[in-house]
């Protein structure tokens, strides 16, 4: 397990993505998921940066673990800010144009189509939430 403590920042989008893609890398992740995960860590860590702590900045933990049976990584954020479930907000209703959908969720929408797990909890003062993708076929 490998992690990452580091502020909350939309500048640290970047670092945490660069982070996760180094242990990616040395499992060999295809690029596809690769990609899906990329997405996701912009999507999650920047709701962070932009709603945990506003209008303050706090500290981000992200943690990345390998499961050998089937291979999949589970990346967890935790966070000290606001307790938010983001997945307790219904699904956007796709079927309706941009101009007729309500502002906002659709972030979350597509890293619930793109992750294998998704999984929220608030614990001991902190925002906890993991993504389980599989990598291998």
């Amino acid at each position: 397990m490998k992690e990452l403590t580091i502020a909350a920042t939309v500048e640290n989008i970047d670092v945490v993505t660069d982070f996760v893609n180094e242990q990616l890398e040395a499992l060999e992740c295809p690029m596809k998921a690769q990609m899906q995960i990329d997405i996701a860590i912009d999507e999650l860590f920047g709701n962070i940066a932009h709603y945990a702590y506003n209008p303050d900045v706090g500290e981000a933990t992200v943690r990345v673990e390998v499961q050998k049976e089937p291979l999949s990584v589970i990346i967890t954020f935790i966070d000290g800010g606001v307790p938010y479930d983001p997945l307790a907000a219904a699904d956007p209703d796709t079927t309706l144009s941009a101009e007729e959908r309500g502002i906002g969720g659709l972030g979350i929408f597509m890293v619930k189509k793109s992750m294998d797990e998704i999984a929220y909890r608030y614990e001991n003062g902190k925002n906890i939430l993991s993504i389980r993708k599989k990598l291998g076929s």
